[in-house]
């Protein structure tokens, strides 16, 4: 009779291993995937994301939106407010006037570490509240209007 693995504590047995990888790695700030962790560990989705789950318990993962799950590291700042309101935070950082053009979808992914479809929602939340027009395939956005402190936040 073949023995029987339990996968009773699997999830912890996973978790541990990311762990040990964050730990070996100082300059990880993102997880591996999903479906990397389900191919490297030979386990099921549901004990993928309980491994997430303890790790984001504990304080050493959350998710990102949008993204993988990013390492939690101590000391570190990251900025979690919603990606509409970082994306508005380029026109006063930049000092774009009314009318400029603004980055691309595809420039924001790249400076965001975020899909094209994630960066094109906030870019729509921005253009519902006034602060970009235009937009849409092949055409460049302009800024409407600079955003106040209070729109922002």
């Amino acid at each position: 009779m073949a023995q029987q693995v339990s996968p009773r504590g699997t999830f912890l047995k996973v978790a541990d291993a990311l762990k040990t990888l964050i730990a070996a790695d100082p300059d990880m700030t993102e997880l591996p995937s999903l479906a990397e962790v389900m191919r490297d560990h030979k386990v099921s989705r549901g004990v993928a994301l309980r491994a997430f789950g303890v790790l984001r318990q504990e304080g050493v993962a959350e998710p990102a939106p949008g993204s993988r799950w990013r390492v939690v590291r101590s000391g570190r700042r990251v900025d979690r407010r919603p990606l509409d309101q970082r994306i508005a935070d380029i026109i006063t950082a930049d000092e774009l006037k009314v009318g400029e053009a603004f980055p691309s979808a595809s420039v924001l992914a790249d400076l965001f570490g975020v899909s094209r479809p994630t960066v094109t929602k906030a870019l729509e939340k921005l253009e519902a509240a006034g602060v970009l027009a235009g937009g849409g395939q092949g055409k460049v956005r302009t800024v409407r209007a600079v955003p106040t402190r209070e729109e922002r936040s």
